[in-house]
């Protein structure tokens, strides 16, 4: 798979494996070729973990594929280290996920929690500790349109009016909402988690394959697939940096700087 002038074939992470091909023509011989060389070592493929997964809208794809004769399924969407990976290569199935993942947690706290005699502050620290992080795993890697902001914000509201007793019937505005508990807006908090990546990765080598991707350009034979744009996290990044006046090159030398670009990232989520 080419990134511009680099060209990546795996992305590998412990004992956890993802070939890339632009054909599948290309995926089974690599993945047979995987499997003989595992085996050479005294490892074993689990091939009912194994997975195929077709990114973008393809309808020439098969339900499965055979590799040496072990049936792998194609799928359209699939768990992987925690995270929901979408055919669609958009984060919204991933945030829709975890905002139901959030909610349920919130609600199995209701009666024990929420609905005590337990102070405010007690209780933001419960919810700041033990139910936003199932929500924020793996968020600086979303690339998030407006929407997913809104859909984001909306979750925060609702748990946050839960914790303070809050009703529908009350009339609460969630300006008051945000005055009484002083939390940063969720939707601000993963822009700072997603800054906060950006910088890592800005200040990797040059050679570092991260770092490549990120600023890696087109080749020249490259042209826009039809329909509307999809939104891409260097996109989001380039949105989040909009608000400081910075540019992609400014901001990676800026990243450099670790405090002052520690101080720019947590900037959004204390002052929304």
């Amino acid at each position: 798979m080419s990134f511009g002038p680099h060209s990546f074939s795996d992305l590998d992470f412990a004992d956890d494996l993802a070939l890339l091909a632009e054909l599948l023509e290309l995926l089974v011989p690599a993945l047979e070729t995987m499997a003989t060389e595992a085996a050479s070592l005294g490892l074993e493929l689990n091939w009912q973990k194994t997975k195929v997964q077709a990114l973008g809208s393809r309808e020439d794809v098969p339900p499965s594929i055979t590799v040496l004769g072990q049936e792998v399924a194609m799928v359209e969407e699939f768990v992987c280290l925690g995270s929901l990976v979408h055919s669609s290569t958009q984060s919204s199935p991933d945030i829709s996920r975890r905002n139901a993942i959030t909610s349920a947690a919130m609600q199995n706290l209701d009666k024990q929690i929420w609905r005590s005699r337990i102070t405010i502050s007690t209780k933001l620290k419960l919810y700041n500790t033990c139910i936003l992080p199932f929500f924020l795993y793996d968020s600086e890697c979303w690339a998030v349109t407006k929407r997913d902001v809104l859909k984001i914000d909306a979750l925060d509201q609702w748990c946050l009016r839960k914790l303070l007793g809050i009703k529908w019937y009350h009339h609460v505005r969630n300006v008051e909402v945000r005055w009484t508990t002083g939390q940063p807006r969720l939707s601000a908090i993963v822009q700072a988690r997603r800054l906060s990546l950006f910088g890592h990765i800005a200040r990797m080598p040059d050679e570092a394959d991260a770092r490549s991707i990120i600023t890696a350009s087109p080749s020249e034979n490259w042209r826009k697939p039809p329909g509307c744009p999809r939104t891409t996290w260097m996109k989001t990044i380039q949105q989040d940096l909009r608000s400081n006046n910075l540019s992609l090159d400014e901001t990676i030398t800026v990243a450099h700087n670790r405090p002052l670009w520690r101080l720019m990232s947590a900037f959004g989520a204390t002052h929304p």
